[in-house]
């Protein structure tokens, strides 16, 4: 397995930070990018808070966590990602932003630095061809909350070669967690089966077939499902769910997947579920 000195994190939203936390935690020195400081100010107060609860449920000492937070550097700048033998990019989920990283970081970094997508379901294949060596590109799909979820689906591109694949599989199983590969197409695996039934419930309210929460508790009690898909609609979030079912739609030309007009209409309006307060149902004020 390649030898990961330091790991560069492009993006501190919800999903950046979490994935920096959790290579932090696990020993790795971690260069977290993002373009504006606020931003990055407040993932580094999310990634406090997230260990700061761990070490009241004794999960980690408090030297571990002041250890962690240690370990991570914010910075705007991104050739400071020179040294990073591999980088994560989890930046917002369009195609021309990402293929311009891409792009970015051929230009600063080593050549056997591997670069990792975040991306929920857009083409791998796709992303890597925008690179000058597509081979060194994988995806690494974690999952919100990163520091709570086990499962890493890597995807193979096209183009990916089987040591780079080997590499991050290896390292993932240093974080403590569970790595699946699959073989590349929209949505891959985990978001191809969950998002479309996530779309058929809302279809379900939109019909009038039952009310949320009642569609949510059959799922529940029906289905042993630990969460309804509606409540986990709004914990991903709405407009996140739509980017999916747009991906899958116009990815496969299937009108299986086409996104549910109470889901647009909901978009529309704002109501984008726990992030905005309300989606299929309401939330209090943080």
């Amino acid at each position: 397995m390649q030898d990961f000195r330091q790991i560069g994190v492009v993006g501190a939203g919800a999903m950046g930070n979490g994935i920096a936390q959790v290579f932090a935690a696990s020993g790795y020195a971690v260069l977290m990018r993002d373009l504006k400081p606020d931003v990055l100010d407040r993932g580094m107060a999310n990634i406090s808070k997230s260990l700061d609860r761990l070490v009241s449920r004794d999960k980690l000492t408090q030297k571990e966590r002041d250890a962690a937070i240690a370990r991570i550097r914010p910075t705007t700048e991104l050739k400071e990602l020179a040294p990073c033998t591999i980088v994560v990019e989890a930046i917002v989920e369009n195609y021309e932003a990402k293929a311009g990283l891409l792009r970015e970081l051929d230009a600063i970094c080593a050549a056997d630095a591997i670069f990792a997508t975040n991306t929920s379901s857009i083409s791998v294949t796709h992303i890597a061809a925008a690179s000058r060596d597509p081979g060194r590109v994988i995806g690494m799909h974690f999952f919100n909350p990163v520091p709570m979820m086990q499962l890493v689906e890597i995807i193979r591109a096209l183009q990916t070669t089987e040591t780079v694949c080997q590499s991050v599989v290896g390292l993932v199983e240093t974080l403590g967690k569970k790595a699946r590969v699959s073989k590349d197409s929209y949505g891959f695996v985990v978001n191809r089966v969950l998002i479309p039934m996530i779309n058929d419930a809302i279809n379900c309210v939109h019909e009038g077939l039952a009310s949320a929460d009642d569609i949510d508790v059959m799922m529940k009690l029906g289905a042993n499902h630990p969460m309804g898909p509606l409540a986990l609609a709004d914990l991903i979030g709405l407009d996140i769910v739509l980017d999916i079912m747009e991906t899958l739609y116009h990815g496969f030309d299937d009108p299986k997947y086409r996104p549910s007009p109470l889901l647009k209409q909901m978009c529309h309006a704002g109501y984008l579920g726990r992030k905005t307060r309300r989606g299929f149902f309401t939330y209090p004020d943080k």
